[in-house]
């Protein structure tokens, strides 16, 4: 699965920094995986970590960190203010760039799995990886917290684990994994400490409640600041802001001789969120994220005509060269990514035009599909190379069963990457056709090229695939398994 995924696991203990220096050494010892963010709250007694990376990568990172909290965090001896069900107490993973919540949902799946088998921790599914639909929010499946659910599974099988069990872990409690869009998590501090008015902001606040869409609040102490505050969940910021939050937290404060004094985000935030509430504050209306000085000249140095030779030069360079790799597995992807760039073009444009306005949800939806497709098809132009020298540094290897093995998993990887670039191609040219009948006509041609760029990307990574699935033996598994994948694609 190429592609980038967030993970954002949330570990019950915010006041001893070796325990948490333990947990993240255990996740970044996975290749490929980059720490992004880590914060801690004493008050919380909580941290919450932030990882990127390959999706498949960035799972593994997170089962270790699991296991590495369950061997060193023991819930009866934890207390804070937020609440917790497990050492590791939530792992949510969240698409980012070519890679879908649908795909996220499977790595959920695969890592829950895992936590159990390895480290018997039992888990519990929520938000778009839930197995039952009163589990998709969180709140449900953590009510009454380690202490409360540990009780509640011994003789109530409804609040039982998805995964292992049924009793909880002894001193590990469970984890509850899942999958969902970006989230914004936004607390804000109250200049009192009383607990009961920040419970009753985050009631009038919150969406269960029939507050602001797509918010998730609670009231809590924070003893060492002695304040309370107002700790949310925005869901979905492009439908309920940052400002608005605020605004409402402020409004609801003043209800009760209170004031909204200072705000926190725990983690991090998409730039847009940023933007999105200064335009609101400001009241910007018609607000262009292109007026920001830095995304207009990003955009503008990464666009330039002049810098397209020099940009694309030394890849035709590197194909050129007299050298296995870059070849036409790379050079496939990368006429996929292109044909891609061209459909999010088209599609951005026609978004643009007043008469297409009854078709620019569909429009900005396509745009954001071919986005990541793009970034997904790059990202395969360079593992092609990394899997043709897998395949020549395991021939090295010393004859055994150790090479034997080594060479069968090099070769199914070199066969597999261009099977992905195909089905991204193939993925590229439906999304072409579906835009054509609401696309600007004037980009007709613009168009025609996409759909010539992809369908070069599909042969040429179909050629590949079949070249590589001589590698193996006819009755092979491996090559039997990619031969039906190839033939579902049509080529």
């Amino acid at each position: 699965m190429p592609g980038l995924i967030e993970c954002v696991p949330n570990f019950s203990d915010g006041r001893d920094a070796r325990r948490l220096e333990a947990i993240v050494a255990a996740m970044l010892a996975v290749p490929q995986v980059y720490l992004l963010d880590q914060e801690s709250d004493a008050d919380h007694n909580r941290s919450v970590v932030t990882l990127a990376g390959p999706p498949e990568a960035v799972a593994e990172a997170a089962v270790r960190g699991v296991g590495k909290a369950a061997e060193v965090i023991d819930l009866t001896r934890h207390s804070g203010a937020h609440p917790r069900l497990g050492a590791a107490d939530v792992v949510p993973f969240v698409p980012l760039e070519g890679v879908t919540l649908a795909d996220c949902v499977r790595l959920a799946h695969w890592a829950g799995e895992q936590i159990w088998k390895r480290y018997g921790v039992p888990v519990y599914f929520y938000e778009a990886a839930a197995r039952r639909e009163d589990r998709k929010q969180l709140e449900n499946i953590r009510r009454g917290q380690f202490e409360g659910v540990r009780e509640a599974v011994r003789s109530d099988v409804e609040r039982r684990p998805d995964l292992g069990g049924p009793e909880l872990h002894p001193t590990a409690g469970a984890t509850v994994v899942g999958a969902r869009k970006f989230l914004i998590a936004y607390n804000i501090n109250l200049d009192t400490d009383d607990l009961a008015i920040a419970k009753t902001i985050a009631k009038a606040v919150r969406a269960s409640s029939g507050g602001l869409p797509c918010v998730k609040a609670m009231g809590v102490d924070l003893a060492a600041q002695h304040c309370a505050q107002v700790s949310m969940n925005l869901t979905d910021f492009e439908t309920t802001s940052l400002a608005a939050v605020w605004e409402a937290v402020a409004a609801e404060a003043e209800k009760h001789g209170a004031r909204a004094v200072a705000s926190e985000i725990v983690g991090l935030a998409p730039r847009r969120a940023l933007e999105n509430a200064a335009a609101e504050f400001l009241r910007v209306p018609a607000f262009d994220p292109d007026v920001i000085l830095e995304n207009r000249l990003s955009r503008v140095m990464a666009s330039g005509p002049s810098r397209i030779a020099h940009q694309l030069g030394p890849f035709c360079a590197a194909l050129a060269a007299p050298v296995a790799v870059p070849g036409g597995g790379s050079a496939a992807a990368a006429a996929g990514a292109m044909a891609a760039a061209l459909g999010a073009m088209v599609a951005g444009l026609s978004a643009r035009k007043i008469s297409l306005a009854v078709h620019q949800p569909q429009l900005e939806e396509l745009a954001a599909e071919f986005a990541k497709l793009q970034a997904g098809l790059l990202r395969l132009a360079d593992r092609d190379a990394e899997a043709y020298g897998a395949v020549v540094a395991a021939g090295r290897l010393a004859a055994g069963t150790g090479r034997e093995r080594a060479l069968a998993a090099a070769n199914e990887m070199a066969a597999e990457v261009p099977l992905a670039t195909a089905v991204f191609a193939r993925q590229v040219t439906e999304r072409c056709a579906a835009l054509r009948p609401i696309a600007n006509p004037a980009a007709a041609s613009d168009l025609d090229t996409a759909e010539a760029l992809a369908a070069a990307a599909l042969r040429g990574a179909a050629a590949n695939v079949r070249i590589n699935l001589e590698s193996f033996a006819p009755d092979a598994p491996p090559r039997r398994r990619l031969a039906e994948e190839l033939a579902k694609l049509g080529v």
